[in-house]
């Protein structure tokens, strides 16, 4: 069989240790309780949690969610039942399921941020935690996302919590996806995961009023890939830190395009609003495409795209043709 395991965070002292690649997105697969029902959740690489924040949320004013051409746009507004119902409730389920559930987190101010990391810092059931600082469909979402010392000033007090695995999750509404990306990395994020949403929006000619209720929405599916597809090679090629590709991932075909350009893992979203088997049908897709390709270990072309490695292989090559001649 190929191996899809993944070590998220080699190095870390509590590790992510993955069985394959595939991971859902936050806010796309609930808690992950509802689709237990429909299949082998058991089966996924990790689970990332709806967002989560301090209070329960209500969310955006209806409609929420309206296509458009290769993707949708959703303003749901976080909503949520907030940390207490999680740690009551949610939590001591997370905790008898074998695949790790990484814990999205949301909030208002530094503080909220804070807090909530304090509070679910060594949870049973909880694996990790993605901060969400890119939200673009709430008052201020973007705040801490686009500007390098906000970030890292939030990455920090966060870090400061906790000594759980630690994502960041960036959005792709910024100057620099670089200079947001260090400025966590430098801060003590662990791993980051690229990227959120983009912030957009549709007019109803018959209404003649945007067609979300809040007015627009962060667009996700296919149409976003080619823009997170490249974020990733550039935060890959600049930066030594481990990174969750998101954006349009519907295929194994587009997992392996993340990997090559520097993710070592993916994590599925809007595919699963059209089909809900789409994380785990994309895991055997993985499973058939190496066997015919003859790729034993899926880890063994993560940056197979970036440049450091080509100009490696071409180097590796050229020494075993001039050991080849010899012998």
């Amino acid at each position: 069989m190929p191996n899809l395991t993944v070590e998220l965070l080699p190095g870390h002292k509590r590790g992510l240790f993955l069985s394959n690649p595939v991971l859902t997105a936050s806010g796309t697969f609930g808690n992950g309780l509802e689709y237990a029902k429909v299949f082998d959740i058991q089966l996924l690489g990790a689970i990332v949690s709806k967002a989560i924040t301090l209070r329960p949320r209500r969310g955006n004013a209806q409609p929420r969610i309206v296509e458009t051409a290769a993707g949708m746009l959703n303003s749901i507004g976080l909503q949520n039942i907030g940390i207490e119902a999680i740690l009551r409730d949610v939590a001591p389920l997370w905790a008898t399921w074998r695949v790790p559930v990484i814990a999205n987190i949301a909030g208002e101010s530094i503080a909220h941020y804070a807090e909530l990391a304090r509070r679910l810092d060594g949870t049973p059931g909880v694996s990790g935690i993605e901060v969400n600082v890119s939200c673009p469909n709430v008052e201020n979402g973007l705040e801490f996302g686009t500007d390098p010392k906000a970030a890292s000033a939030l990455t920090y007090a966060v870090r400061r919590e906790t000594d759980m695995p630690l994502l960041v999750k960036l959005g792709p509404n910024v100057t620099d996806i670089v200079d947001i990306a260090a400025a966590v990395a430098n801060s003590g994020a662990d791993a980051l995961t690229l990227i959120n949403t983009f912030p957009a929006m549709r007019i109803d000619i018959q209404t003649r009023r945007p067609a979300l209720g809040w007015g627009s929405g962060g667009l996700s599916g296919p149409a976003l890939k080619p823009i997170a597809l490249r974020m990733v090679y550039q935060v890959a090629r600049s930066l030594d830190i481990p990174i969750v590709g998101c954006g349009g991932i519907v295929s194994a075909e587009d997992t392996i395009e993340f990997l090559m350009a520097g993710a070592r893992a993916v994590q599925v979203g809007t595919a699963t609003f059209r089909n809900p088997r789409a994380p785990l049908d994309i895991i055997e897709e993985l499973e058939d495409l190496m066997r015919r390709q003859g790729v034993d270990d899926l880890q063994g072309i993560v940056g197979a795209a970036l440049p450091a490695r080509r100009e490696s292989e071409t180097v590796d090559a050229a020494a075993s043709e001039r050991l080849r001649q010899r012998l």
